[in-house]
């Protein structure tokens, strides 16, 4: 009865999300379900073969050295990326916490990589990383040194596009922090240095234990998309040297549009989709454990 008289007390209000609410539900529930769907056949969208394999194509791509090395790659890079965009972020808003000359236009130049399309900041970097032209060995080269490979290498070329994506993305951790940073109440330092706390005592037992939420939010965040490292690698490097920059993401693409298994594509975002989830589980759950 309770339910009953919610819904026509707020039939109105159902009305008007009821389209939006329908094309979400379209946008994001349909596709999810055709990929599952596509994930028990062997579906070649040329030929317009659909065999149903059941969980093979699950047992075929978990054994495939291939798969396993973008996963590989993908874990990499998300790590090494998020510990340094979040550290970094975490680092600029403590200097720009302070008042200082020009502090504004150091701001403003401090977001600006965010702000640029992924497509012109990969066409930059990868002049800047050109071996023959690039400033980067013309620098090496002034000073008697030798030139790097920085996108032929094999031991280098996922490194390179972890310092692209640091370069893009701290300052929206930076963003971040500072926003929270700036919602702590001045009585607080305030107290802390009548006591005779030092900075470092400060930061350390003040600051970053009242951020903590917001750090392992920011951490969430930066993860999930990490994860989902595409564009980047497709700019830069396709996949090479030697698959050393392959990732889950550029797995799917080329299963799916290069090759056109749909079915293996499918498997592929699949388990993707159940380790992205699996993260931002545990993520949450430590989130609100420490909101608790």
């Amino acid at each position: 009865m309770r339910t009953g008289n919610y819904i026509r007390k707020n039939l109105f209000f159902f009305i008007l999300i009821s389209p939006a609410a329908a094309i979400m539900a379209w946008l994001t529930i349909y596709p999810v379900i055709h990929v599952v769907d596509l994930s028990f056949f062997k579906y070649n969208y040329i030929t317009d073969i659909k065999t149903f394999v059941g969980l093979g194509n699950f047992k075929e791509i978990l054994s495939e050295q291939l798969f396993q090395q973008a996963f590989l790659n993908t874990l990499l890079f998300s790590l090494l990326a998020t510990a340094a965009e979040v550290a970094g972020g975490i680092i600029l808003a403590l200097i720009f916490d302070g008042r200082f000359a020009g502090k504004r236009v150091f701001m403003i130049i401090s977001i600006f990589p965010m702000m640029i399309s992924t497509m012109v900041i990969c066409a930059i970097w990868k002049t800047l990383y050109h071996y023959d032209i690039g400033l980067f060995n013309a620098t090496l080269r002034s000073i008697g040194a030798k030139p790097v490979g920085w996108l032929i290498d094999q031991g280098k070329a996922l490194f390179s596009i972890v310092i692209v994506d640091i370069w893009q993305w701290t300052p929206f951790t930076f963003i971040m922090t500072q926003a929270a940073m700036s919602s702590i109440p001045g009585e607080i330092y305030e107290a802390a240095q009548i006591d005779g706390a030092k900075y470092h005592q400060i930061v350390g037992r003040i600051t970053l234990p009242i951020l903590s939420s917001q750090i392992m939010l920011l951490i969430m965040l930066r993860t999930i998309d990490t994860f989902k490292l595409f564009g980047k690698v497709y700019a830069l490097t396709q996949g090479g040297p030697g698959n050393s920059t392959e990732t889950l993401s550029y797995f799917i693409y080329r299963e799916g549009f290069s090759y056109f298994n749909l079915g293996r594509a499918s498997t592929a975002s699949i388990i993707t989709l159940i380790v992205a989830a699996g993260i931002s589980l545990i993520y949450i759950r430590k989130i609100l454990q420490e909101d608790a």
